[in-house]
């Protein structure tokens, strides 16, 4: 018997999973106050879309994305910050669902573009994204270190 993925918004109450599956991914991101990244996202719920997904009640992946109205010569966009599926789970589809979720809800408000920010050598997010249809953007990403 396959599994129900059940892709729901996002609750305070996902944080310790959410965490869970960034351990599990990457000890460097374990850091990350999920916390405070789903407070800020359910206060501003209107401009902001977060799901997880879940397997038989356990959330097995999440998504973290938000919209901008504007911003250096490009209209009102949606922009995927982050993506995360349990490695227990990975390779049943859950981050295709995820994002073709995000992708619809923000299809339905107007927004005719979303992106995201990838770093150059991790090829597994590079493949997810092009699985999607993401293609290279027309921005450069700047940083200055501080």
């Amino acid at each position: 018997m396959e599994d129900t993925v059940n892709i729901r918004e996002i609750t305070l109450n996902d944080a310790a999973a959410i965490q869970n599956i960034r351990k599990a991914i990457s000890e460097e991101d374990a850091q990350v106050d999920f916390v405070k990244i789903i407070e800020q996202q359910i206060s501003e719920s209107a401009d902001k879309s977060s799901l997880v997904a879940e397997i038989n009640g356990e959330v097995a992946g999440y998504m973290i994305s938000t919209s901008l109205l504007a911003g250096f010569g490009i209209k009102k966009s949606a922009w995927i910050m982050a993506i995360g599926v349990h490695p227990d789970f990975m390779g049943q589809g859950i981050g295709l669902a995820l994002a073709r979720e995000i992708c619809d809800i923000y299809k339905n408000k107007g927004i005719e573009n979303i992106y995201s920010s990838v770093l150059w050598d991790s090829t597994d997010v590079l493949s997810f994204f092009k699985k999607l249809g993401f293609e290279r953007s027309e921005f450069i990403n700047l940083k200055k270190k501080l």
